[in-house]
């Protein structure tokens, strides 16, 4: 990749690493919980669960929007409970 400015090249440094690091983590997750070192397919079944937006009218015309996790499969759940990991039901929507 070419950057054309050194600020760039930095930035681009640290999401590498960010990413590694990140990477690394979720390889020691699952070695702890007895799934391998290599997170690959357990990072390519949790890819699979999904965000909706659930929009809600309101009287006034106004839109309210919720952003709902989706029920994981059994196999995800399995997963996530061997990882100790719980996913969240909603998120909060900050406006910006």
């Amino acid at each position: 990749m070419w950057h054309q400015k050194a600020e760039r090249v930095q930035a681009h440094i640290l999401v590498c690493f960010l990413a590694y690091v990140l990477w690394k983590a979720l390889g020691g997750l699952c070695q702890r919980a007895g799934l391998g070192d290599e997170p690959r397919k357990v990072f390519h079944e949790l890819a699979q669960i999904k965000l909706t937006d659930v929009l809600l009218p309101t009287r006034n015309g106004k839109e309210i929007r919720l952003r709902c996790v989706e029920t994981p499969t059994k196999h995800q759940r399995i997963l996530l409970q061997n990882l100790t990991l719980r996913l969240p039901r909603r998120f909060k929507m900050n406006s910006l």
